[in-house]
């Protein structure tokens, strides 16, 4: 098993960015669990009901996303977080994206809590990870894409040993990593931001590593923690 290390820059955390990590291993990933789904079925009823005559573009844990966006000039029109866009796809066109097990574990956390989730695949990781402002030299291939696409100076995004973007923002994951079948080792991401205390994050850390054990297996170790 490789031993992933992670840090976070200074100036990511006095933009706001709060942020849990942990690393899976031995993980058996699916592309269908039954014992999963009745469990995803009941928990997307219950998000339904949550925002029946709510309107999530007033919610206070995406608005908080917006404002990181804005604090590092980043367009909201264009970079919308992960989590407002799973809730739009399920609020307003009633869907849910099936990837496979893990993806969809950490996909309905997200859309529960709001907070901004990711896996990668760490065999695909060169060295240690590093959530810092971009440079504008680094290595970004889209999710879906096999060739970089150019990528400004100041963004925050989760950065290699070899320069190579895993995540930009908490926006646009990449392809190199991602979680596929064949993903053993995981370095898991949960996000939050100003406006989300560090409980909630670690409530929404813990939901998703006793899932991802609980339908997939693993072992997992926290890679740092909040003040």
């Amino acid at each position: 098993m490789k031993k992933l290390t992670f840090q976070v820059t200074n100036d990511v955390l006095n933009l706001g960015v709060k942020i849990l990590t942990a690393q899976i291993s031995n993980v058996r990933n699916s592309k269908f669990n039954p014992d999963f789904e009745g469990y995803l079925k009941k928990e997307l009823e219950e998000i339904k009901a949550f925002w029946n005559n709510k309107q999530y573009k007033e919610d206070l844990v995406l608005q908080g996303f917006r404002d990181l966006h804005s604090k590092v000039g980043r367009s909201n029109r264009e970079y919308s977080a992960s989590p407002e866009v799973l809730l739009r796809l399920f609020l307003e066109k009633g869907r849910f994206p099936r990837i496979n097990t893990v993806v969809d574990i950490y996909n309905l956390i997200s859309l529960k809590t709001r907070l901004a989730l990711g896996a990668h695949d760490i065999s695909k990781v060169r060295g240690n990870i590093t959530l810092r402002l971009t440079k504008g030299d680094e290595t970004f291939i889209p999710l879906g894409k096999s060739e970089p696409v150019k990528v400004p100076a100041g963004e925050y995004s989760y950065i290699d040993d070899g320069n190579n973007i895993i995540c930009r923002l908490e926006v646009l994951q990449v392809e190199p990593t991602k979680i596929t079948l064949e993903s053993k080792d995981i370095f898991l991401i949960v996000q939050g931001n100003p406006n989300t205390n560090n409980d909630y994050i670690k409530r929404g850390l813990d939901e998703v590593l006793k899932l991802i054990v609980k339908f997939c297996g693993g072992e997992f170790i926290l890679l740092n923690s909040l003040a």
